[in-house]
């Protein structure tokens, strides 16, 4: 049987990624009909401070239509109505990996920022990634081995060198605090050493500004696959490096994820060791 050159695969690849950019839009515009108008009333904790609003439900339903129509025999793990149980790491055929609306909790209050995102995984790789930030109207887009892309413009991580130099953004314990003190005291070094440290609320679109060069490294424990799936491809194609606290590749069902520059990645994997077992 014939197999596809690594030419025919990125055009198959780009095409994925045309219909995740379009079920994005979708779900998207949704977003933003209903952005300023979610009642207490319809918003419900799916697990300590972890909401979910009917707006989450339909954006994923939006989302699947399109994609869904395109690939129908892809499989789907996604945010809204995902299995209890945290599902391998990899993927025996191609699978969507979809958060309809990251940064739910900023959305509920009208804060910015939150994003749909959406990966693309084969086996153990994620091929696909798309992030939009609803609130900024900002696309960004991947494909392994095609490069990232900013609203359509080749982007690129940032050039910091040291910590002195860089701005971080991470995101704080909010469902465990058991390990809450070794957090604090990696927070109080990195505040010391780093020109600051954000707290933006949206994972897709904390790893979608490393791509981009705003932030120069990012970390944060106790995160799903639909978090960060797309966000990290998105880094590795603008040239950064994505790990766990081990420095192992493909931390998408580790709990923890550390995305950077890739000049900071040593420095920081130093600095978090204290958090190299702590998972949630």
């Amino acid at each position: 049987m014939k197999t596809k050159t690594d030419y025919e695969r990125l055009v198959a690849h780009r095409q994925a990624r045309d219909v995740a950019v379009e079920a994005a839009g979708q779900a998207a515009r949704l977003i933003r009909a209903h952005a300023g108008h979610v009642e207490a009333a319809a918003v419900r904790e799916k697990g300590l401070h972890d909401l979910v609003s009917y707006v989450d439900e339909q954006a994923q339903q939006a989302i699947l239509e399109v994609l869904q129509a395109a690939y129908p025999g892809y499989a789907v793990l996604a945010e809204e109505g995902a299995a209890d149980v945290l599902p391998a790491a990899e993927a025996e055929s191609y699978r969507w990996i979809i958060d309809p609306l990251d940064g739910t909790t900023n959305f509920t209050h009208g804060v910015p920022p939150y994003a749909v995102s959406i990966a693309l995984q084969y086996e153990a790789e994620v091929i696909v990634g798309v992030v939009l930030d609803v609130t900024r109207d900002e696309l960004f887009t991947a494909v392994r081995g095609g490069g990232c892309y900013a609203n359509g413009r080749r982007c690129r991580v940032s050039g910091a060198a040291t910590l002195g130099e860089s701005l971080l953004t991470t995101g704080f314990p909010y469902r465990s605090f058991g390990h809450l003190d070794a957090y604090l005291d990696v927070l109080r070094t990195l505040m010391q050493q780093t020109r600051g440290i954000r707290r933006p609320g949206a994972a897709a679109v904390d790893l979608a500004y490393i791509a981009c060069g705003r932030f120069d490294g990012f970390f944060e424990t106790g995160l799903m696959p639909w978090d960060v799936a797309a966000g990290a491809l998105l880094v590795e194609e603008a040239g950064g490096r994505v790990s766990d606290y081990r420095d192992v590749r493909n931390p998408f069902f580790e709990g923890q994820i550390l995305a950077t520059n890739g000049r900071l990645h040593p420095v920081l994997l130093q600095t978090l060791a204290a958090l190299r077992d702590i998972r949630g």
